[in-house]
């Protein structure tokens, strides 16, 4: 009997250049989730989403995990956690067997062409995240998500691949060793995202996510209702807030209030002739307060803004066919500056939305959570979520990358999977 005769508890990890957060949910045996514990708190030890300082960042894991566990008064032994940096990466794999023309596709012929996709996968000196069936046909002929029963002469796969450098999945694995914690799955941060913002129309017909955090600017593009491309900058609201420290000499705590408060991403008419209090840096009495217009502010804050988005152009122009851009859709705690839907709208010159993780079916209280609803929490909703939707089959065979106990430990992962959902 599968363990839905009672709740499963599963833990959600984000370790962001901003925040760390975990919640901790019961899943029952209708596959509904419902919220039970949460803790999060500023991350310290990371930026541009890498670990740069293994005991910071093990204490701020610590401290999440221990606020969220005493909410749900559970203890939390095994997560699956997010993936960032700004080295993220994929790669597109087809695969084609031949078929018995007089017998119906079924799923020995799948799993028959699936794993010559994934045969002899060579990372070079990247850890494989993600491993992901995007489609299939059957005689070159139109894409198609279950070919089970249809007759053809072959079949053909694409299978996209995750990747993030050895040394950046490495520090993160360690600073999760060190506060005792068992990594269940792993997930690329902007597919998390996309999976909690992402409706299943948009999924289907096409859509890429930008998830602008604090440190990183990670894209997923989503089409046929499956990721088709993955990628990051090392570039967030973080440089938004250090250019305004710089361009008005003012602290860096000073600054992220004078974003948050006043910040645009672009120019009114009325800004021109509005002032703002600044304290310059070293001092904090109100006689040492400097006026600056807020026009100077804006300038910094739309400069480096239109700046990120032209670097995503140049990744949508790497990334080729693989991006969709019929419909791009914000999120991540930077989105949430005034005006950044409007210059996204003239820079790429499509429909764009904010996204937030709101439209979830799955998440039976997350309107009793008016936080979740924020964008700066779509990764973490987006990892629970991840676990309800696990498509993943992994390679016979990695090339390039030293032999450890991943084979043993994801046999693990994947029994609790099962014996789970």
């Amino acid at each position: 009997m599968n363990s839905f005769n009672r709740q499963t508890l599963i833990a959600a990890l984000d370790i962001g250049s901003s925040k760390v957060c975990c919640v901790i949910a019961r899943v029952s045996r209708d596959r509904k989730i419902t919220i039970a514990g949460f803790g999060y708190n500023a991350s310290k030890g990371i930026k541009n989403g890498i670990v740069t300082d293994i005991r910071q960042a093990t204490y701020s894991v610590c401290d999440a995990i221990e606020s969220a566990e005493q909410m749900a008064s559970e203890r939390v032994e095994r997560i699956i956690v997010n993936i960032s940096g700004k080295d993220i990466k994929s790669r597109n794999r087809t695969a084609e067997i031949s078929l018995n023309k007089t017998k119906p596709i079924s799923d020995l012929e799948i799993k028959k062409v699936i794993e010559k996709g994934i045969y002899r996968i060579n990372v070079e000196n990247n850890e494989l995240i993600h491993c992901l069936p995007m489609g299939y046909k059957i005689d070159h002929g139109e894409e198609t998500i279950d070919p089970r029963n249809l007759f053809g002469e072959n079949l053909s796969v694409d299978v996209l691949l995750g990747l993030v450098p050895d040394i950046t999945y490495r520090n993160t694995k360690t600073v999760l060793d060190n506060s005792h914690l068992e990594i269940a799955e792993k997930v690329i941060s902007p597919y998390a995202s996309g999976l909690a913002c992402l409706v299943d129309d948009e999924k289907e017909l096409g859509a890429t996510v930008i998830d602008i955090g604090g440190g990183t600017t990670s894209i997923a593009s989503f089409k046929h209702g499956h990721p088709t491309y993955f990628g990051s900058l090392g570039v967030g609201g973080n440089n938004v807030t250090n250019d305004i420290a710089w361009g008005l000499l003012t602290s860096f705590a000073h600054a992220e209030h004078l974003k948050t408060l006043h910040g645009c991403a672009f120019l009114t008419t009325q800004d021109k002739n509005e002032m703002i209090n600044v304290y310059p840096v070293g001092e904090e009495d109100d006689s040492s307060i400097k006026q600056v217009p807020k026009s100077e502010l804006i300038h910094i804050i739309s400069s480096r803004i239109e700046e990120i988005f032209e670097m995503v152009k140049d990744k949508f122009i790497e990334g080729g066919n693989a991006i969709c851009t019929n419909r791009i859709v914000l999120t991540g705690g930077t989105s949430q500056l005034t005006g950044i839907r409007d210059v996204a709208s003239m820079a790429f010159d499509r429909q764009v939305r904010l996204g937030r993780p709101r439209s979830i079916g799955n998440i039976l209280d997350i309107s009793s959570y008016p936080r979740f609803q924020d964008p700066s929490f779509s990764t973490v909703i987006g990892l629970l979520l991840f676990v309800l939707n696990y498509t993943e089959k992994k390679p016979n065979k990695i090339i390039s990358k030293p032999l450890n106990n991943d084979g043993s430990r994801f046999n693990r992962i994947m029994n609790w999977i099962k014996q789970n959902f």
